[in-house]
């Protein structure tokens, strides 16, 4: 339990200082507007840090599978305290850029830190619930960072005492949780928990929790079909998930005709009902799937296509589209949150949870950088219709890996090694 609520709190701590950026955005552009810094470079600066923090997933998972979860989770938590004290005290966009891009890196240590962890911790015949739990800490992190970084501004607190203050939080629990923390039940003497028979690295080593090489370390990834589907599905899923996080308040504006505020308030019902889908989806994959993922993916997928082409057609009212983005968040997040989370742990268990988990947000946010651009120029173009054609398209073929995931991985003898005893 304390290890649960240790990784919770942490990993939502981490959204002080990711999410300010986005709440300081326009007092940045009123004081440096005439130095340069105007949306257009605020967007660049927003998205090398996007691109650095896709790298970072693949070089921090394989280093917290070699240095421990424990360590990689607090190094970015004071990493990051670093570079947003830095932000806070730069004078213009050259710092901003550098500080920002540090920032995101070292940001990425988070969640490897965080499923390295896990793996230690839990038996796998739980890992659908307990990663569902933990993937509510970035939704829960950046709604509670928001709300008080907002009131912070609401105060009189400029720019940069709201760095500070995010700074200086997090350093906070990462301390707490350098003093609670620990990285595996071993180090308080208690059993190690059951590791799964069908993992990457099942066997004698399966108890390991630190790998022999870097070579044993990577090569069962890329020879394993399950793990390249992995790849696929989280392409096509890390697309749709941030084409609609981050185009939903713009569609509210535009086809619901709603005011920006009330867009902007509205669009959490994506979240709060992601949240649902997370923690439904993770309780169902251990409970009544027997740990198979698989045909939740698919049938989310294809729930999704009517509901993608309702979207298609002209709102009426306002009513509808607050529905269907509403569906979206239901049919979608559950299955997103397997990806890097449960889907890892199962393939990748004690010695390479966090490598899976890195190899696998890297592959998705290359899928998430491409829909947000031809999501926009589809909408900006062609309109609102052509670019939910277009992410119907993606669910469709997303669906198909899916199926074929399921079929040629899970629906194998193997599987029923994860059945608990009668």
């Amino acid at each position: 339990m304390r290890t649960t609520v240790s990784l919770f709190v942490g990993y939502s701590a981490y959204y002080l200082c990711r999410s300010n950026l986005a709440v300081a955005a326009p007092l940045l552009l009123r004081e440096f507007g005439s130095r340069g810094l105007n949306k257009e470079v605020l967007g660049q600066i927003a998205s090398v840090g996007v691109l650095f923090y896709a790298a970072g997933k693949v070089v921090n998972g394989v280093l917290g599978d070699f240095l421990g979860g424990k360590k990689i989770f607090l190094l970015g938590m004071v990493g990051a305290v670093a570079a947003t004290v830095v932000f806070g005290l730069g004078q213009g966009v050259g710092i901003f850029f550098a500080a920002w891009a540090a920032n995101r890196l070292v940001q990425s240590m988070g969640w490897a830190g965080l499923v390295k962890i896990t793996a230690n911790w839990f038996s796998y015949r739980t890992y659908g619930r307990i990663m569902g739990l933990l993937s509510l800490s970035y939704l829960v992190g950046d709604i509670v960072a928001k709300l008080a970084l907002g009131q912070l501004l609401a105060l009189g607190v400029g720019w940069r005492g709201l760095f500070m203050v995010a700074a200086a939080t997090l350093a906070a629990v990462a301390l707490l949780n350098w003093f609670g923390l620990r990285s595996s039940p071993a180090e308080v003497g208690l059993p190690v928990p059951e590791a799964s028979p069908v993992g990457l690295f099942a066997g004698a080593d399966a108890a390991e929790s630190q790998p022999a090489s870097l070579g044993t370390l990577l090569r069962p990834y890329f020879r394993s079909p399950a793990f390249l589907l992995m790849l696929v599905l989280s392409f096509g899923l890390t697309a749709l998930r941030e084409a609609f996080s981050f185009w939903v308040p713009t569609y509210l504006v535009q086809a619901a005709h709603l005011s920006e505020s009330a867009a902007s308030e509205y669009s959490a019902l994506y979240s709060v009902f992601g949240m649902v889908s997370i923690l439904g989806a993770g309780y169902l994959s251990d409970a009544w799937l027997r740990g198979q993922r698989g045909p939740l993916i698919l049938a989310a997928c294809l729930g999704l296509v009517p509901v993608l082409l309702a979207m298609t057609r002209p709102a009426t009212g306002s009513l509808g589209p607050l529905v269907l983005i509403s569906l979206v968040g239901l049919l979608l997040l559950g299955p997103y949150s397997f990806l890097a989370g449960a889907m890892s742990l199962d393939a990748g268990g004690r010695q390479g949870a966090a490598t899976a988990s890195g190899l696998v947000d890297a592959v998705g946010y290359v899928g998430g950088t491409g829909a947000l651009w031809l999501t926009g120029v589809l909408a900006e173009r062609q309109g609102w219709g052509h670019a939910f054609l277009a992410l119907t398209a993606l669910a469709v073929a997303t669906a198909g890996a899916a199926l074929v995931f399921y079929r040629t991985q899970e629906r194998r003898p193997a599987v029923q090694a994860r059945t608990p005893a009668a």
